[in-house]
């Protein structure tokens, strides 16, 4: 891209730095739909009859097996044995969806079935006898864990070098994977077993995690990072101070992303190639694109790295390019981005190299890497240093915010130990932090002095509202908080259930267009994300669903009793004659919210309304339009059908105020 064209679109970015944002007609003329968008995986290949109708009666056998094992094992109370099932039970999943989806790219891809069913079916006897010899062995590993988002089974690659102990602390680095649209998990498999990561540092474990497919670790694909570390870390003990983050191409944007929205976790971070951010990369901004709306252009803040460059203050990171490749463009921009915050981003370019590792450079970048993990990470640095647009991402170390002014909106934080009993901190658009170091005594904040009682409790946390800054935890019953903070696509980011109605809609448009959209939204997550999202019929909803899960309703009141039962709770009226939402009516027979919302029935969670993820058909062409669209609440008209970009016609658009209001 021409730098002008580039400085034009960081302009047009700059722009939309709004605090809360409604729809206008602007934004409303941005629905024009892209173009037709390719199937994520592809289509596969015809593969034998024959050779079909073998793998699925070995499936089957296999599924039998499984669910056989697995009631003896639950009535004989071995949670030991049951959780390393999914050891077992991703060799059946990479067959069985292969077969479903038809998803073999490649003849010889029978003979990999083939063997994951030999592989599932022997470590099910090992396990049926008390045995795991996997778990000590060397070299290249294939292990499965239950994900706590949606209970599927997902696989995680591991290279364990010879000498590894079970028993004494092991230094790590995630490798994260570049796009691969072909890269089912019965790939997978045969790419971790036959091929090592890219980089393998000395006396290192390499966890190489799925990611759920080909997402660049967002929203699930994020969480399937930190699952797959925690489930390494139930047979492997883990040096927490010596863990590595790199990764190339997609792994490469993965890694700007994981570095900067977690700096401080990484000994050391090195993002290869790669994209850093939205708009420029994707040129979203260009002239003949598909107009973008003011909201979605905010929460482009979600998953910029750029927008936290300041985060690397403590993070050492090594940006690796080739010389001739395009994705240089990542570290030029982060370079960039560091050098506003007074920070130098170190490179390394391999020469007259395209889009892939030079052989000498990645010897020099490996050293580098096994240096930083010599030297560990700073646990507790003198300085922190945290920049954020969401509180899905609130701080590092042992600094962290608690509460914004405004959401999307830059957030500072800067807190420096000033002696053994004092600290100073400076913020911008904060409410309330939480700093967690024992015995402070003194803390200057923007300006006022704080003296803290004597306490063996460790950190303090402190908040201000209309007023000076005090000790404590804001008193507001219902905030923006971590974990808590919206917009609709947060809510996939966790455990999560979708809700069917059993009754009649309100009107037969509006059922026919939520029927569509929970379609939709259940093909998306097994598309993108690779598993099947779960749900219950509204009847069916427990007490424990309600406090564990993000609650997916669809339907209206009259179709869904759950949602019913909760409406006087929620900051709308909707019957079968108007909506009324915000203080604007609408007439019912036409419209729909879209929505997230804390739950009434227990706050800590999150009820969403008639929406999964919420990016759309368009984002099976780039990972880089896997973001956020829809802010807070939507208002559809459901007289637009819904297209590859939108759910309808959305009439009004925002975010609820720090308060949910």
């Amino acid at each position: 891209m021409k730098p002008r064209t580039a400085l034009r679109h960081l302009r047009a970015l700059a722009a939309c730095s709004l605090a809360h944002v409604t729809a206008r007609p602007a934004d409303l003329m941005a629905q024009t739909p892209p173009p037709a968008a390719q199937r994520l995986p592809p289509a596969g290949l015809a593969i034998p009859q024959a050779a079909r109708a073998e793998l699925t009666a070995g499936a089957a056998e296999l599924r039998t097996e499984i669910e056989t094992l697995t009631q003896e094992l639950t009535a004989a109370q071995n949670t030991a044995t049951l959780a390393l099932l999914p050891d077992v039970e991703i060799f059946h999943k990479a067959v069985d969806w292969a077969l479903r989806y038809d998803e073999f790219f490649d003849q010889k891809h029978v003979a990999v079935a083939r063997q994951a069913l030999l592989t599932g079916r022997t470590r099910l006897r090992q396990l049926r006898t008390g045995q795991a010899p996997w778990l000590d062995a060397t070299g290249l590993i294939v292990r499965g864990y239950r994900s706590s988002v949606d209970g599927s089974c997902q696989p995680y690659g591991l290279l364990i070098p010879p000498g590894t102990s079970r028993v004494r602390s092991n230094r790590l680095l995630v490798w994260l994977l570049g796009r691969g649209e072909k890269r089912t998990e019965l790939a997978f498999i045969a790419e971790r077993e036959g091929t090592p990561p890219q980089i393998t540092p000395r006396d290192t474990i390499v966890l190489v995690p799925y990611g759920r497919f080909c997402n660049a670790t967002k929203f699930a694909g994020e969480t399937d990072v930190f699952e797959s570390m925690a489930a390494v870390r139930t047979t492997y003990r883990v040096d927490a101070d010596r863990i590595t983050v790199a990764g190339f191409s997609m792994g490469g944007a993965s890694t700007w992303h994981l570095a900067a929205h977690y700096a401080g976790l990484w000994c050391a971070a090195s993002p290869g190639a790669g994209f850093a951010e939205t708009a420029i990369y994707n040129q979203a901004l260009a002239p003949g694109k598909p107009p973008r709306s003011a909201s979605e252009q905010l929460l482009w803040h979600w998953y910029n790295a750029t927008d936290y460059a300041g985060n690397f203050f403590n993070q050492p990171i090594i940006a690796y390019s080739g010389e001739l490749d395009p994705q240089k463009q990542s570290a030029d921009l982060m370079a960039a981005a560091m050098a506003r915050e007074g920070l130098k981003l170190e490179r390394l370019i391999g020469p007259k190299t395209a889009h892939k590792y030079h052989p000498e450079t990645k010897k020099e970048l490996t050293a580098r890497l096994e240096t930083l993990a010599d030297r560990g990470r700073d646990v507790v640095p003198p300085e922190i240093r945290v920049s954020t647009y969401t509180l899905r991402y609130p701080g590092q170390s042992w600094a962290r915010f608690e509460a914004l002014e405004k959401h999307w909106q830059r957030a500072d934080l800067v807190a420096r130990r000033a002696g053994p009993e004092t600290v100073v901190i400076t913020t911008k658009n904060t409410t309330a932090v939480n700093i967690s170091l024992a015995g402070i005594r003194t803390i200057k904040i923007d300006g006022q002095t704080i003296s803290l009682p004597p306490t063996t409790t460790p950190g303090v946390s402190l908040h201000r509202a209309n007023g000076p800054w005090q000790v404590g935890a804001p008193t507001t019953a219902l905030r923006k908080r971590p974990g808590l903070s919206g917009p609709i696509d947060d809510a996939f980011t966790q455990s999560f259930l979708f809700v069917r109605p059993t009754g009649q809609p309100l009107n037969p448009a509006l059922g026919a267009w939520t029927q569509s959209e929970r379609a939709h939204a259940t093909k998306m997550w097994r598309d993108i994300f690779r598993g099947d999202a779960p749900e219950k019929v509204d009847t069916a909803i427990t007490a424990e669903d309600i406090r564990t899960k993000h609650l997916v309703l669809w339907g209206d009141p009259s179709s869904n009793r759950l949602l019913a039962r909760i409406q006087a709770q929620l900051p709308l009226a909707w019957d079968a004659r108007q909506l009324i939402f915000r203080g604007k009516t609408y007439d019912a027979a036409h419209h729909a919210p879209v929505l997230i919302y804390p739950n009434p029935l227990n706050p800590e969670r999150y009820i969403v309304l008639n929406s999964g993820i919420d990016f759309r058909d368009e984002a099976y062409g780039t990972n880089s339009l896997q973001t956020p669209k829809l802010p807070d609440y939507t208002l559809v008209d459901l007289r637009v059908p819904a297209n590859a970009r939108w759910p309808g016609l959305i009439v009004d658009a925002g975010f609820f105020d720090e308060a949910w209001k």
